[in-house]
């Protein structure tokens, strides 16, 4: 087609297409070599060349720079918008499908339109949960930015496959892809904005560079979180309803939905960063800012009450808040004082504030303070109502967190770890199944008789999903010997070693068992390949 390529191309294109000679298109007033060089892809025209051209090839200069007529254009983009919008707002696979079509109306006559089209099928192959052929995309893609730089910026790509990469199991090329990603942010400065918040998230998903990512919360601050999607949805449907009268303003309307829903998206990339810095503080605080992890974990809890009320999403902040506050009340138990919190609230009278406000008890006055861990408990008991009947990981959480309550309260932890398991058990991953399914393939596994563990090279790699359950299970662990249960503690470890692809002697202590499921990295001189571990 005449539209393909780049300005060059469509130039031949047209002039072919006409049956003009170099020499007829450049006239008087250029020369056939300059329309020779134009048209090879050697030289540039000036808006003054373009505009000429254009009047003498009968088309628009939109056309010969973007390959695609202004009402086209119109058109394209608003079925480009209306895609995203499912994207965000609606169904991925509908909007995949949406995706698919502006790529085939477009063709190569506008590349960078199709270019961001591909962009949105492969973020809507992810959202499915379609982890791979998203993969395959988003590397396509980096080829074809690398050689159109026009056409797509490399950053958000990378930031993509990095999160995508881990989420898949292959943690290492997701650390090279996050370290690349964060090497060019900060050359950059980029310590803003939603291209930044998200970078931010995936580096706190990957553990790649937590001090970049408690930078970027702390230059974005608190969000004003404020749940848009009625205001979207009514926005979307009259830009739907405009599609078929008025192209441009329908094109306004979807401009206007996907800007109102803008807010809303950066506040859950600051909530994921700032929960996932958070608990990951909790589980070092030993080498951690407690208090900020309070603040960070109070701001997010306090933005998922309006973006996602009594869900799943809003127990998972009441839990890690709650989980910090304990971890901070451990970490000096003769001193009660919490965490400070968000907008501009410190001290017991800002947390009292928030805890009321969440559902915890607060504390009525300085005088005869409540224990701290009955605010913890209050928290955890209202993140268990909004769980009811739910198993996985967040509902386990709560309880290993009550199962720590109970140890700081030295009552009898078993109960909750118990439950906990229940929530996380998988049969795949039991301790049981380690030895009893095949004793004698699972001591054949091991490198050499005294090795304790090793990678079991025909095990897949574990997903983030399955590593943050064997984050839990090592918890568990640690929480059973606590408990005075060297068997319980044996078990959760064993499980845990499971999930990341470690086999273990059904022999195997309590202190080598543990060894090998902390990390970061199981180690090499174990039989392990190098490859990051449970934390």
């Amino acid at each position: 087609m005449a539209g393909q390529g780049t300005v060059g191309d469509r130039i031949r294109g047209l002039r072919v297409n006409k049956h003009m000679s170099q020499a007829q298109l450049a006239g008087p007033d250029l020369s056939d070599s300059y329309v020779s060089l134009i048209e090879s892809g050697k030289r540039t025209p000036t808006p003054v060349v373009t505009r000429l051209l254009a009047e003498r090839l009968g088309c628009t200069v939109e056309f010969l720079l973007h390959g695609i007529e202004p009402h086209q254009r119109v058109d394209t983009g608003l079925a480009l918008r209306h895609a995203e919008l499912e994207l965000l707002h609606g169904d991925p696979a509908l909007a995949s499908g949406r995706f698919a079509a502006v790529i085939k109306a477009v063709d190569n006559d506008g590349a960078a339109l199709a270019a961001q089209a591909r962009f949105g099928q492969a973020r809507a192959l992810e959202a499915q949960g379609r982890t791979a052929e998203a993969v395959e995309a988003y590397e396509r893609l980096r080829r074809e930015a690398a050689t159109h730089p026009e056409r797509l910026a490399d950053l958000p790509l990378v930031v993509a496959l990095c999160r995508c990469y881990h989420r898949a199991g292959d943690t290492l090329r997701a650390r090279d892809l996050g370290a690349d990603a964060l090497a060019l942010a900060s050359r950059l400065g980029l310590d803003r904005g939603d291209l930044a918040l998200a970078l931010a998230e995936v580096l706190a998903e990957t553990e790649i560079d937590l001090p970049y990512v408690e930078h970027v919360l702390t230059a974005s601050g608190a969000p004003d979180a404020a749940d848009p999607h009625r205001e979207i949805l009514e926005l979307w449907r009259a830009s739907l309803a405009a599609a078929g009268e008025d192209s441009m303003l329908a094109l306004v309307l979807a401009e206007d939905a996907l800007a109102a829903g803008r807010s809303a998206r950066a506040a859950t990339r600051y909530v994921n960063g700032a929960l996932r810095w958070a608990w990951l503080a909790a589980a070092r605080p030993g080498d951690a800012d407690l208090a900020r992890a309070g603040e960070l974990a109070a701001s997010a809890a306090e933005a998922l009450a309006h973006l996602s009320p009594e869900t799943a999403e809003h127990a998972r902040g009441l839990i890690v808040l709650s989980r910090v506050r304990l971890r901070a009340h451990g970490a000096n138990t003769s001193d009660t004082s919490v965490p400070s919190v968000p907008n501009g609230l410190d001290g017991l009278d800002g947390l009292d504030g928030v805890l009321h406000g969440l559902g915890g008890a607060g504390r009525t006055d300085r005088a005869g303070l409540a224990d701290p861990v009955d605010d913890v408990a209050a928290l955890v008991e209202r993140a268990l109502g909004m769980l009811a009947g739910a198993h996985g990981t967040v509902p386990a959480m709560a309880y290993v967190t009550l199962a720590e309550i109970d140890l700081a309260r030295s009552k009898d932890a078993r109960p909750a770890l118990a439950e906990a398991e229940r929530l996380l058990d998988d049969p795949a991953t039991s301790a049981d199944s380690l030895a009893d399914a095949d004793p004698t393939a699972f001591a054949d596994s091991l490198v050499d008789a005294g090795s304790p563990g090793r990678r079991d090279s025909a095990a897949p790699a574990a997903s983030a999903v399955d590593r943050e359950a064997a984050r839990l299970w090592r918890e568990i662990g640690d929480l059973w010997g606590r408990a005075g249960s060297p068997e319980g503690q044996r078990n959760a470890y064993l499980r845990a070693l499971k999930i990341i692809g470690v086999a273990a002697r059904p022999e195997t202590s309590p202190v080598t068992a543990r060894y090998v499921a902390s990390g970061p990295a199981i180690p090499v001189g174990l039989g392990a390949t190098a490859e990051p571990g449970v934390r």
